[in-house]
This record gives C-alpha cells, sequence and structure tokens, in this order.
C-alpha cells in the first residue's frame, strides 16, 4: 500500500457533493484526494496529519466575482477600507501623501458612500489635506471617484463640461462640479494618471492572492481583465505569475467588454484569449485562461446609474425622469452575445437594475435562439433588484445567478441612499436569493473586493441569515427581506461546487471526490453545530492548493 502524503482525520469534511453529504476524513497523494472516510490505513512515516479536532474541512473557497490586482494595489497605496467617516479617510490621506511625497498622484480608494451626505464627497473637504498633487480616489463600489480641485483642473473639468453618456460629475446647484464623479465620468481624469507599471501590477497580483488566501479562497474568476479605471490590462500580469510558478489559484481572466466600442472589439478579444490562455488546459497547471468576457450593463442603485424598468423615487415616494442607464444598448447586446457565445466565450455580465438584469437574459436567450444550448455557463453577477417575472428565466435559459450575498442586508448605503429612492414594491424585490433557489437556478458566489471583504464565511452568514456579520455590521437592524434567505449547505455549495461550475473547474475541484485536486481549507468550527447568528464568526485556519499549505492562521 502506498500512504498517503496529507491526511486531514479527527473532524467532520462538507463535500459540496449533490447531497451535501458529509465524511470523516481525507487522504492526499500527489496533490489529489485518494481517499475520503476511514483514512487511518493510508498514514505512514512520511505522512503529515492534520487533526481537525472537530473543526470542519471544506472544498477551497472559489471568488466567482473578484478583482484580486485592484485590491492588492489598493492594499499597498491609499488604502481606506479599514475607516467609515470623513475625518478618518482624510487623515489617512494626509498621512499617505506626507509618506510618499515623490508621488505624483495620491491613489488608492474604498471609501463609503454612507460617510457622505448624498454619498458623494467633494473636492473642498480633500483639498484641505492635499492640493499640491492632483488626488483620484474610487470609492469601494469603484462606480464612483472622490478628486481634487487640482484634478478636476489637470482634466479641464468645469461648469461647462457635458456629462459622458455613462456617467454623471456631481454639480452644486450652480453647475459648478463638487468633487465626485460617477461611473463614465471618472475616465475624464484616470486618463491622466500615470499608467501602472508591470511590477506594481504583479505586486498587487501576489498582495491580493495572500489575502485572498488568508480567507480559503483557491479560485476565482477576475471580473475584469483589461484596461479599467486606472488599471491596465493585467492578462500577461497572470500569465507570467503562471508561468513562474507564483501563482498558486486557479484563476479564470473576464475580458473587459468595452462599452464605448462595439462588435469590432470582438477580433482582439480573440486574440487576447488566444495569447493569455495555453492551448493545453493542464499547461501551467491549470492555473489561468482568459475564457469569460464581462459585459457591464448598469451602474449601481446608490447613483441612479442602475438601470431600472421604472423610474427612480425622488425620496417621497414620486417617480422622477431617470431610470439609470444601460451601458450597452440592447440592439448591440443582442448582437454581441450571440456572437461571443458562438466563439465559445463565457459572459459574465454585471447587472444591478431589473432592466439590466432582463437585457441581460435576453441577450442569452437571442443566443440561444441562433446558437443552440451550449455549455458557456454564462452569469449574472450583482442581482440586486430582480422583476419576479425574470426569476424562473435563469433555469430556463441556464443562466448562473452569481451572488454577492454579503450585500443582502440592512445597513446605512441601503437604508439611506437605496430604499427611499427604490419605492414599493421594488424595494422588496431585492437580493432574492430564496426564489431563484427554488425556481431551480444554479447559484454561485463571489464578494467584489475590492468592493466588500472577500471573506467567504462573512457573505454565507448574510446569505443565511439577512443580517450582517457581527464584524462587518453598521449597526442594529432586523433581517432584510428573510424569505430570502438560503440554508447554510446552499450557500457554502454556492461558494464551492457552484464557483468551481461557473469557472469550468467542476471536473477538478469545488467537490472533496477521489480524483480532484486537494484544494482545501480549514476552518476554525463546524458553523453547522452552532448557531445560525454566529456563522460570521468562523475563520479559516488553513488554506491548502494541491496538498499544499498556501495560508496557515498563527493560532493553527
Amino acid at each position: 500500500m502506498t500512504h498517503a502524503d496529507l491526511v486531514f482525520t479527527g473532524g467532520p469534511v462538507f463535500r459540496a457533493d449533490t447531497v451535501r453529504s458529509r465524511t470523516s476524513g481525507v487522504a492526499v497523494r500527489g496533490g489529489r484526494i485518494v481517499a475520503v472516510g476511514d483514512v487511518r490505513e493510508l498514514v505512514g512515516p512520511g505522512t503529515e496529519v492534520v487533526d481537525l479536532a472537530g473543526r470542519l474541512l471544506v472544498p477551497g473557497f472559489q471568488d466567482a466575482h473578484v478583482h484580486p490586482v485592484m485590491g492588492g494595489i489598493g492594499l499597498l497605496s491609499c488604502n481606506l477600507h479599514d475607516a467609515e467617516t470623513e475625518p478618518e479617510y482624510l487623515d489617512i490621506i494626509a498621512a499617505y501623501a506626507a509618506a510618499n511625497p515623490g508621488a505624483p498622484w495620491i491613489t488608492g480608494g474604498g471609501w463609503a458612500m454612507s460617510a457622505f451626505a448624498g454619498g458623494t464627497p467633494t473636492a473642498a473637504s480633500l483639498d484641505r489635506v492635499v492640493s499640491d498633487r492632483p488626488v483620484f480616489l474610487p470609492n469601494r463600489d469603484g462606480h464612483g471617484a472622490w478628486v481634487n480641485s487640482l484634478a478636476l483642473e489637470l482634466a479641464g473639468i468645469d461648469a461647462r463640461t457635458p456629462d459622458p453618456a455613462d456617467g454623471r460629475i456631481e454639480r452644486d446647484a450652480a453647475g459648478i462640479p463638487t468633487g465626485t464623479l460617477h461611473e463614465g465620468a471618472m475616465s475624464l481624469v484616470n486618463h491622466l494618471i500615470p499608467p501602472t507599471s508591470p511590477e506594481e501590477l504583479r505586486a498587487g497580483l501576489l498582495k491580493g492572492q495572500e489575502y485572498l488566501h488568508s480567507y480559503g479562497i483557491t479560485a476565482w474568476q477576475d471580473a475584469i481583465v483589461g484596461a479599467y479605471a486606472d488599471l491596465r490590462d493585467t492578462g500577461v500580469t497572470y500569465r507570467r505569475a503562471a508561468e513562474d510558478g507564483t501563482l498558486t489559484a486557479r484563476v479564470v481572466g473576464a475580458l473587459w467588454w468595452d462599452r464605448g466600442a462595439g462588435l469590432e472589439q470582438i477580433p482582439s478579444l480573440v486574440e487576447r484569449r488566444e495569447r493569455y490562455s495555453p492551448a493545453d488546459p493542464e499547461h501551467l497547471g491549470g492555473r489561468f485562461a482568459a475564457t469569460s468576457v464581462k459585459i457591464m450593463q448598469d451602474g449601481v442603485a446608490e447613483n441612479f446609474t442602475a438601470a431600472m424598468l421604472e423610474p427612480y423615487c425622488d425620496g417621497h415616494g414620486h417617480p422622477t425622469d431617470n431610470s439609470g442607464i444601460s451601458f450597452v444598448a440592447p440592439e448591440v447586446l443582442n448582437e454581441a452575445v450571440p456572437e461571443l457565445d458562438a466563439l465559445g466565450f463565457q459572459v459574465h455580465f454585471h447587472a444591478i437594475g431589473d432592466r439590466a438584469v432582463r437585457q441581460c437574459l435576453d441577450a442569452v436567450e437571442h443566443a440561444i435562439a441562433r446558437n443552440g444550448r451550449g455549455d458557456n455557463r454564462h452569469h449574472i453577477a450583482h442581482l440586486q433588484v430582480i422583476h419576479p417575472d425574470d426569476i424562473p428565466r435563469f433555469r430556463a435559459l441556464g443562466v448562473a445567478a452569481n451572488m454577492q450575498s454579503l450585500w443582502a442586508a440592512l445597513e446605512p448605503q441601503m437604508v439611506e441612499l437605496t430604499l427611499p429612492f427604490l419605492g414599493s414594491p421594488r424595494d422588496a424585490w431585492q437580493y432574492p436569493f430564496g426564489d431563484l433557489q427554488r425556481a431551480g437556478a444554479v447559484l454561485v458566489a463571489g464578494s467584489d473586493w475590492s468592493v466588500s471583504t472577500p471573506n467567504p464565511m462573512a457573505a454565507i452568514h448574510t446569505a443565511v441569515n439577512r443580517t450582517a456579520a457581527r464584524e462587518y455590521a453598521e449597526g442594529d437592524y432586523e433581517p432584510f427581506l428573510p424569505e430570502q434567505a438560503i440554508d447554510l449547505a446552499t450557500s457554502l455549495a454556492a461558494y464551492t461546487a457552484g464557483s468551481a461550475w461557473v469557472n469550468h473547474l467542476d471536473h477538478v475541484t469545488g467537490t472533496i471526490e477521489v480524483g480532484k485536486y486537494a484544494d482545501l481549507a480549514v476552518l476554525d468550527r463546524d458553523p453547522f453545530a452552532g448557531p445560525a447568528a454566529e456563522i460570521g464568526d468562523t475563520r479559516v485556519l488553513q488554506t491548502f492548493v494541491e496538498g499544499e499549505r498556501v495560508y496557515a492562521a498563527p493560532d493553527a
């Protein structure tokens, strides 16, 4: 008998298979799982034994919508994610500027809209701490940026500057720009920022990877591989990291669809797929392939750019004349998606509003009518507002629901900047994960980090409880639409088997089965054994990729 290289024993194992079964042990040899259940006889003199001590072993988490390079660079620059108020932000910005006197621009970001009246910070407040250099700081969701007066001046933005078709310049009553740029208006400034160097991109990727591994994440789909905001195309960064072995995760890259262009960009997407992806899927260890295309169909509800079927309310229940922005015209979308589908691309949509969700589903329906049903596994991320009529279409069209379930809770941004402007009944159509599950949709999960924490257990907590986990709560709120909760096993499976399926990695990862890679995470408890209210307290102690430890907590 050949002994195992690595054995996990002494605790429960969540396999994430179809019936959500559990077992009691796992043995690994040569990077793959060779046995599950009673594996004691596979322990030899050279076997490393991990005593679970009653803690749960799960498949490595897979984040189906994340921005690791952007997030990693954010951690290495002017990082505002850990602060919550305007004075705290200004202190961090001032300290960063003082510590980096040679930086021509102050960049970074991560501020919360809820910290500012109307969700819009001003150039005047930034000028008080940095006036000698331009400042460009995107918010947490990446759909708006805070700039100082010098940045506005360098970009030539003043009262006469028109809003771009896909964005908006925040202005005062006299039409003077105030310092917040929404959506496409960010490009008026960020094209002036010196390009991120290859060395900075690599450092950002490795920092982001390290951070994601600390949360048990072993694979992901990078939701923007292409030039976006102040970030360059990261396809070469990923390919080189895969070649030199520093990319320890499995990654699918979603090539960015330039919404300022049309179908003429498709040949370049095909060329980049071929350049970034190995012809042999097992080459580079199967670590990177750019086989998806990201189409951002709308913005976000908080700045009224999410595309809605009916107009936004004015905060007092009265309709306005604004129903948001469809970034890609439906007639273009209905041609682009069938063509991408025919070329074997997966389409990864961003859709927040119910009109955007419907337009994405319509485009997939056009693809099926033209090409028949394939196995590209198209998915729609975010899904904040879905019209009830569209819920069953996910299953009917084979479109996966890509949940960022951390957002399905009441918090200041939801209470102050969203609910008053959606109105009834639309405010009750938000994040309907329970309805999607009952309708038979495939559920997958992601974080959208650096928009929000990549901690899967925090997101799973909210999916189950419809409240924020303790560490992330911003007030004492009731569960948000509790009828849309999903159970713990379903949520764990979405973050493992579901995301592996959407990444076309389900044949080698996502579940704990003999023959699959030993991409695994050890939790600090069995969350099934405790109260649901404590799910979000769960931490990751160890993370393994192909049986190699890529993260260990200090107390592991």
